[in-house]
């Protein structure tokens, strides 16, 4: 098992594998084969597309329409402002600078965090097929995943400005931006964070309106607030939605009658539990935890995650094994083999078909290794030792890791 796991180490550190053009001519590839493949199925993106042509014709935005796509819009008026430069251009284009868009958000939002190259390497290989399986979707959730790495990077650079703007157009578009709040208390500058809060809420509320009127945005706000209400008690035991640990409880217990209340209140405590530990705030190793579980709990605490969410919670484990100070043990190896295989691989055609329809879909279980991975990071974080290791220290514990 040493011998293999040397090997492949020995391979994938080759000079192509780590060369910055092939990580980026990658990122750039998977998008172009997503648009080609989508061109005449591409569902999700006509849904965004109308979202501005409906807000230009000042038309419901949370209607059916089955004459132009199927299913419905979840996503905020401010949306209608963010495709707009796509939804204006022939479709096929559209399409294809959209998924570019996407994949580049968040390579550039990796490429961002304070963390040495070979680290990020890791984090885009490991990342690339769920970023495939998003992009086949056209979901946002990547630029979800961009904006929320893109909110601690700027928190890091003393950017308040910047990291409120990221925030709140994470939230007005789809809500799942407001977790780049969990940042805050690392900010050196809380008040000029609050009022850029502030300020960009009122700017994104307001702009729609630039393309519609007044009226019609705060009655689409009211609409979009059903719709979530209505979509969140649909999501109860759909096939493709609730894939997080809302859902694997809910799905394997066939129990509707309990409130999500029970699994979010102590997530939350869990969550929150680390904040306690202020000697630690001090590493970046420590603060880059938080912004691990943060894309994790997003994801395993939310009925609306589906397959292509994963994208953000894999984002997260990825950054979970490479940022910790220490050695990262076998049970660690094993966590990421089992994400890797259940969490990414269970969608696409190299999976068993039976198995991932059904267990893998009616049961959740594409959510069992994230949420397996949030829970160690949540106990690293509140045992753990996130200083710097120098090279004495990193020695000692090899050498206590040998005699235990």
């Amino acid at each position: 098992m040493n011998n293999t796991t040397e090997a492949l180490r020995r391979f994938f550190r080759k000079p192509f594998f780590t060369d910055p053009r092939t990580l980026v001519g990658l990122w750039l590839l998977l998008p172009v084969i997503a648009a080609l493949l989508k061109l005449s199925k591409c569902n999700n993106f006509l849904i965004f597309k109308y979202v501005f042509w409906h807000a230009w014709g000042q038309l419901p935005l949370y209607e059916p329409y089955p004459a132009e796509y199927f299913d419905t819009n979840h996503y905020g008026p401010a949306f209608s402002l963010v495709i707009a430069p796509f939804a204006v251009v022939p479709q096929w284009l559209g399409l294809l600078l959209w998924e570019v868009m996407l994949a580049m958000s968040l390579y550039v939002a990796v490429r961002r965090l304070p963390m040495e190259w070979r680290k990020q390497v890791f984090v885009y290989w490991f990342c690339a097929h769920e970023l495939l399986t998003a992009l086949f979707m056209s979901q946002f959730n990547i630029a979800i995943a961009a904006i929320i790495v893109g909110t601690y990077v700027c928190v890091e650079r003393e950017r308040e400005g910047t990291a409120a703007f990221l925030v709140m157009l994470g939230t007005f578009v789809k809500l799942y931006g407001i977790v780049g709040l969990a940042f805050f208390f690392f900010s050196r500058h809380k008040a000029r964070f609050a009022m850029w809060l502030a300020v960009w809420a009122a700017v994104f509320f307001v702009l729609p309106m630039a393309i519609s009127s007044p009226e019609y945005i705060v009655g689409q706000y009211k609409a979009w607030w059903v719709s979530l209400t209505e979509k969140n008690a649909d999501n109860m035991f759909s096939g493709g939605q609730n894939q997080s640990l809302l859902g694997l409880v809910r799905k394997i217990s066939r129990c509707p009658s309990y409130s999500d209340l029970w699994l979010i209140v102590p997530g939350l405590a869990a969550f929150a539990l680390p904040y306690l530990r202020r000697g630690q705030w001090r590493h970046e190793a420590f603060r880059c935890a938080f912004l691990a579980s943060t894309l994790l709990f997003v994801v395993l605490f939310s009925t609306g995650s589906e397959s292509s969410t994963y994208i953000i919670a894999l984002t997260g484990a990825a950054l979970w094994y490479v940022k910790a100070p220490w050695q990262r043990s076998r049970l660690d190896v094993a966590l990421m083999v089992f994400a890797f295989i259940l969490t990414s691989m269970s969608p696409s055609d190299l999976f068993p078909a039976y198995l991932r329809k059904h267990y893998v879909q009616p049961y959740a279980l594409k959510a069992l290794p994230c949420v397996l991975i949030w829970i160690k990071l949540v106990v690293e974080m509140t045992t753990r030792d996130y200083a710097p290791r120098t090279a004495a220290t990193t020695l000692r514990a090899h050498e206590n890791a040998r005699q235990r």
